[in-house]
């Protein structure tokens, strides 16, 4: 047997840059906030509302998505996402209403939908399940760089060269992507990089991938998918805690100015710093179920679901961040970047259930159900979000908004966890009437 390369090292660094890509594109606009809100005159609430039109569409797009990644294929689906949500950042420069940015958010977000249920099956088709939550994390950490380099640089684009041509330039990037990705990728058993003894162990899984390592094997109708509890664990877990992630991605800098004064380039290191952490903590949270099952010898499913109950006790901290805060700004920016930490390693980890519980010939279909299901639990955290901040900001009492939502981001992942793993799917069965 030939000498095992780790090509699959490779892909999951080109998921890795994609999904920076991605967040990069969506995370711009929070950080024009003060921008355009005076270009604009927008309230909390019309801000809320541009932000529920990309979820919305997020969700929507999230339904269908996934199916069709399935039908044809990581490689297309991944490039055809990619290139659309590309040319909709872009657009964002040229929109002059506040329904046109409704608009062009919308279209961001169909688009966008695609990056994670591509991703997520190429893990699938790349990783025996050992290491899916490790290579889940290394590629989620990507959320984490682009929402570290967006305040780097998008605040000096915009002073610089002014705020359309700070979407444009983050815009354009996708475009590099893609010419590495159709250079760089195809299937495992049809790239000429992969050893036999690669092949060997990205397929090395004994029980049901076996089945279906067959690329013509039919994927499961999504309507039957939804008879099924193990999709609707991970849907629960995906609306409790995508709200969370959502809330920190677009109302995180608003916070800090708000709560400490901050203008300009003087929020881009405080929010680096939080995104920094949460990277590190994706990574952290894909490696410890492996370490669990290599040193304690655990099984897959104890392993998971032990290293997700830990990452979901660590957000509880976040309830204290405003407390803290009183005393140094950078007491409040540490919590939250511990609470948006844990929130990655949990990410990487309730991706990964769905690899474990479903074939991969349907695996998109359900990350596309539990993404919708997720994204509107995240409209529901905006559009609260919005409501509490006017309310409150007309009172002159804005901590107090902030403090009601970061009690929620401080319970929401103990409640997904027992509803997941206590009522739900407390063995994590894998499907296998095929």
């Amino acid at each position: 047997m030939k000498h095992m390369t780790n090509y699959r090292w490779t892909i999951c660094s080109l998921v890795f840059f994609a999904t920076t890509i991605n967040y990069l594109d969506r995370q711009v606009i929070s950080l024009l906030k003060p921008v355009l809100e005076k270009e604009f005159s927008w309230t909390e609430s019309d801000y809320a509302n541009i932000v529920a039109a990309f979820q919305l569409a997020y969700a929507l797009g999230m339904l269908g998505i996934g199916s069709v990644i399935d039908r044809i294929g990581s490689k297309m689906g991944y490039a055809i996402s990619l290139f659309l949500w590309s040319i909709a950042a872009i657009m964002h420069a040229f929109a002059r209403t506040t329904f046109g940015f409704g608009a062009v958010r919308a279209a961001l977000g169909v688009t966008e939908a695609g990056n994670f249920p591509a991703a997520i099956k190429v893990v699938a088709e790349w990783f025996p399940k050992k290491e899916r939550a490790l290579a889940t994390g290394i590629f989620n950490c990507g959320t984490n760089i682009g929402a570290v380099i967006a305040p780097l640089v998008v605040p000096w684009i915009a002073i610089t060269y002014g705020w359309q041509m700070a979407f444009i330039a983050t815009g354009a990037v996708g475009f590099v992507w893609l010419i590495f990705w159709f250079l760089m990728y195809d299937s495992p058993a049809k790239h000429k990089r992969v050893s036999e003894a690669e092949l060997a162990h990205i397929n090395s899984d004994p029980d049901m991938d076996a089945a279906v390592l067959d690329k013509n094997e039919p994927a499961i109708p999504w309507t039957k998918l939804l008879t099924y509890k193990q999709t609707w664990a991970f849907a629960v877990g995906k609306f409790l805690s995508d709200g969370v992630w959502w809330f920190f991605l677009f109302w995180l800098p608003a916070f800090l100015i708000a709560e400490y004064g901050l203008e300009g380039t003087e929020i881009s290191f405080p929010v680096a710093v939080v995104y920094i952490m949460a990277g590190v903590g994706s990574v952290l949270g894909g490696w410890l179920p492996m370490w669990f099952v290599k040193s304690k010898g655990w099984s897959m499913v104890r392993a998971r679901k032990t290293s997700m109950l830990i990452y979901a006790i660590f957000p509880l901290m976040v309830m204290f961040s405003q407390e803290a805060g009183s005393y140094n700004m950078w007491y409040a920016v540490i919590i939250i970047g511990i609470a948006a930490s844990a929130h990655q390693a949990w990410s990487a980890n309730i991706f990964t259930t769905v690899s474990d519980m479903f074939p991969k010939s349907s695996i998109g279909a359900v990350i596309g159900i539990g993404g919708m299901v997720g994204g509107f639990g995240a409209i529901a955290v905006a559009k609260t979000a919005g409501l509490l901040l006017d309310y409150y900001r007309a009172l002159g009492e804005v901590e107090t908004a902030y403090y009601i939502l970061f009690l929620f981001c401080g319970t929401a992942y103990l409640i997904a966890w027992f509803l997941m793993f206590r009522v739900l799917v407390p063995r994590m069965t894998p499907i296998q009437d095929l």
